[in-house]
């Protein structure tokens, strides 16, 4: 039924004028917004096939309009000359992240074996599906992992208490281990310590991170949910053919039920 859908989308595209000079995509904007409340809209750029236009919406979900913003093409679209899923693959580019921009000083780290992949994990220590992502993780060799504790309060009041515990301890990696795989949480240290919760979550926002676990490889992929450990095996050892772009500004982090 997608691809049937698909095709008639693409379909109708040839139903639309490919002279489309002048178009105001900032009016185009306002009216995906009044039709659209709730949707963050973000970048608006004219797409090479149909007379039709790109909008990205919500960091990094897409879909097509004409240019007076009545109809939506939602779904797969498939180029029927290379059988490419043309939205799969303009949000594989969205998703990314650059990895050297991440602030690994305020990430707990772990080094396994010769550390030489790495990866960064926003995690909560009451999620579950963080927590068996440590258990996937656990099964990674030569790989350095970068933790940023990231507790969302609204749906894990107890969150933050136990984040902090892992923080301000004077072994974090060993901490946090202890926490997510063995359900133990640390001693309360009585030194001063402030975590550094607000900038990671400033962080997570800007590298459209609304929900944990979210990982981010180095070669810029962003991951949002658990995966198994066969699936990090294979991003680690992949290239991403995610090229950065410029986005829109995110709105403030949501937090997602787990």
């Amino acid at each position: 039924m997608m691809l049937k859908q698909s095709l008639i989308a693409l379909s109708l595209y040839a139903a639309f004028s490919s002279a489309h000079a002048g178009v105001d995509t900032e009016k185009m904007r306002q009216q995906l917004t009044e039709r659209m409340p709730g949707a963050q809209i973000g970048a608006i750029t004219k797409a090479p096939y149909g007379g039709l236009y790109e909008v990205v919406i919500n960091g990094f979900n897409v879909f097509y309009t004409d240019e007076n913003a009545n109809v939506a093409f939602i779904g797969k679209v498939i180029d029927l000359k290379t059988n490419k899923n043309l939205v799969e693959a303009r949000t594989q580019e969205l998703m990314h992240v650059d990895f050297a921009s991440l602030p690994l000083d305020k990430a707990i780290v772990k080094v396994k074996g010769d550390g030489s992949r790495k990866i960064a994990v926003f995690s909560d220590p009451e999620c579950p599906f963080c927590q068996e992502l440590e258990q996937e993780l656990a099964k990674v060799s030569d790989v350095t992992i970068y933790t940023f504790l990231f507790p969302l309060n609204e749906i894990h009041p107890d969150a933050e208490r136990k984040a902090k515990l892992v923080w301000c301890s004077a072994d974090r990696a060993k901490a946090w281990d202890e926490l997510m795989l063995n359900h133990k949480e640390p001693a309360a240290s009585d030194k001063p310590c402030e975590p550094p919760f607000k900038e990671i979550q400033e962080v997570a926002q800007k590298s459209w991170i609304n929900g944990t676990p979210g990982l981010v490889f180095a070669d810029g992929r962003l991951v949002p949910g658990g995966i198994k450990s066969f699936q990090i095996e294979r991003y680690l050892s992949e290239k991403s053919q995610a090229t950065p772009v410029a986005l829109a500004k995110p709105a403030a982090a949501k937090t997602a039920v787990q």
